[in-house]
């Protein structure tokens, strides 16, 4: 994406480029496109500046003479922007997104075994999407075994009412090469596009059945969200529910805290009513005293 911008703006092929015409007012100029052009978020663009910083310190060792011009692009600081609170749906708007899908077809039984996998594990959608028929054990001890960020492999268990789906769903005829537990029509892995697509198709059915899902942006992510609230509120202890996402590390699951009203309203329930008036605290003499002879 940042070489295509370049050629437009340089009129010069990718193969032609020098190294010292991509500097940090162009690479500037990039983010802002991305920004007005491609109506990207600030913390989208700082990802992709995250990706353009990390080029370029691969390139402080391939090419030292470009030091300084280096050094300026990584000087480059990420956008501040509001942190939001995390978006999850409710179990009502869960079962009214997992009914939605026509399951008389096989883009239906497809559509709703995926959604049920990704609402009952929480796996991100490269892990969803990347699943093989190999990756599911529905035997004793159900689960799905999963090679998620930094190369690390967990595995996630499977409730009953989601190994009966996948048993329905593995004996129908594999498509392509038999491999890809959620392919698509030819048989390949569903697309971030193709996914959205299916998201978005059934939100709006769902919609129908639960108003309150009318403008809730549904994705993978936020599946994933609404599964680790189910667990928090379910008593679960953090350091578990870091390990069934797959987080580096525990602080990760703290955003999940202070995302549902529900749980502050429990903990305002625990504690004790103010009784006692407020009064300003005016210091006697014998203060200023103390405090000289420190």
């Amino acid at each position: 994406m940042l070489l295509t911008f370049v050629q437009q703006q340089l009129h010069t092929p990718p193969a032609r480029l020098a190294l010292q015409a991509i500097d940090a007012p162009l690479i500037v100029r990039f983010l802002d496109w991305l920004e007005k052009h491609r109506s990207l978020s600030a913390r989208s663009r700082n990802l992709r500046l995250t990706a353009i910083h990390s080029f370029f310190r691969y390139v402080a060792f391939e090419a030292p003479a470009h030091a300084a011009q280096i050094q300026r692009v990584l000087a480059i600081p990420s956008k501040r922007f509001t942190r939001t609170q995390v978006h999850f749906l409710t179990r009502a708007e869960v079962k009214s997104l997992l009914a939605a899908p026509d399951q008389r077809t096989w883009f239906g039984r497809r559509d709703h075994a995926f959604l049920l996998v990704a609402a009952q594990t929480g796996l991100r959608q490269s892990e969803m999407t990347s699943l093989t028929r190999n990756d599911v054990a529905i035997g004793p001890g159900a689960h799905v075994r999963v090679i998620g960020k930094s190369r690390k492999e967990r595995c996630v268990p499977l409730a009953k009412a989601t190994v009966a789906v996948l048993k329905t769903w593995l004996r129908e005829p594999p498509r392509g090469d038999g491999q890809v537990l959620f392919p698509n029509l030819r048989g390949t892995p569903l697309s971030p596009d193709a996914v959205h697509y299916l998201l978005l198709r059934h939100a709006r059915a769902a919609a129908k059945a639960c108003p309150s899902l009318e403008g809730k942006r549904v994705t993978v992510h936020v599946l994933r969200h609404t599964m680790a609230l189910d667990l928090l509120q379910g008593g679960v202890d953090r350091s578990v529910i870091a390990l069934w996402l797959g987080h580096e590390s525990v602080e990760t699951t703290q955003i999940y805290l202070e995302a549902t009203l529900a749980m502050k309203e429990k903990a305002l329930e625990k504690t004790e009513p103010l009784k006692s008036k407020f009064c300003r605290y005016r210091p006697g003499d014998q203060l200023l005293g103390f405090l000289n002879n420190l």
